[in-house]
């Protein structure tokens, strides 16, 4: 028998697990002895606050992230095919969402291995609820390109999609590039699409903010810089 493949969320910043995790999620975490994680040095650091019946040191991480190679997915599947569960980890969030966990999955899904998603924090979601743009037709973008050019393009064809199905473009940036981001919508949008800026989704300084483009020209700009942000579109 093969183990299970628990996807295992992880908060948004630094805040107890407690608060955003609910206890039969923990209590799936406590046992586990293998963990595919992004950074090792993070996820020790996340397990020692969730609780573990074991001491750290004892815990078998392998670390899968940007860095990884494709060739390299195979061995992280040993422990499962041994019997083992394994617990795979993003740096924050819910694995296999914009994330390298995603590669993993996929292996495991070829395999046969059982996969079991945990209920946790997704800033995707969370900013999505509470942007009040259409929650029935969304897609997700990830990450657009970072040169000028290309960025501004990518943001017009966005805009044109949003309006046609009248659904609504979800979009990640490095946060020390949040800013540029927010300049470069006002710049290539039309006045009447609504964005939304979402900041620091379940921390303390949450902000969860939509205006149209030409709301958001007269007002300050929102204090995004290096800070975890998602942007939303609606045409």
């Amino acid at each position: 028998m093969t183990g299970t493949l628990y996807l295992i969320p992880v908060p948004l910043g630094p805040t107890p697990p407690q608060d955003s995790l609910p206890q039969n999620v923990l209590a799936t975490i406590w046992p586990l002895s293998h963990f595919v994680v992004e950074q090792a040095k993070t996820a020790r650091a996340f397990l020692k606050a969730a609780g573990t019946e074991k001491p750290l040191q004892e815990l078998h991480l392998e670390e899968l992230n940007e860095h990884t190679r494709a060739d390299a997915l195979d061995r992280l599947l040993a422990p499962l095919r041994a019997g083992h569960d394994v617990g795979l980890l993003s740096e924050a969030g819910c694995p296999a969402v914009a994330d390298p966990g995603a590669n993993l999955v996929a292996l495991a899904q070829q395999n046969n291995i059982r996969i079991v998603p945990l209920i946790g924090p997704s800033s995707l979601l969370l900013a999505l609820m509470a942007s009040g743009l259409n929650g029935q037709r969304f897609a997700f973008q990830g990450y657009l390109p970072t040169k000028d050019g290309d960025r501004s393009k990518a943001l017009r064809d966005l805009e044109s999609e949003s309006r046609k199905r009248v659904q609504t473009q979800i979009f990640i940036e490095t946060p020390y590039r949040n800013r540029a981001m927010f300049d470069a919508i006002l710049q290539a949008c039309q006045p009447a699409t609504r964005l939304t800026v979402a900041t620091d989704l379940s921390l303390p300084g949450e902000s969860v903010l939509t205006r149209t483009i030409q709301q958001w020209k007269k007002q300050t700009p929102p204090e995004i810089e290096r800070r975890p942000t998602v942007f939303l579109l609606l045409a």
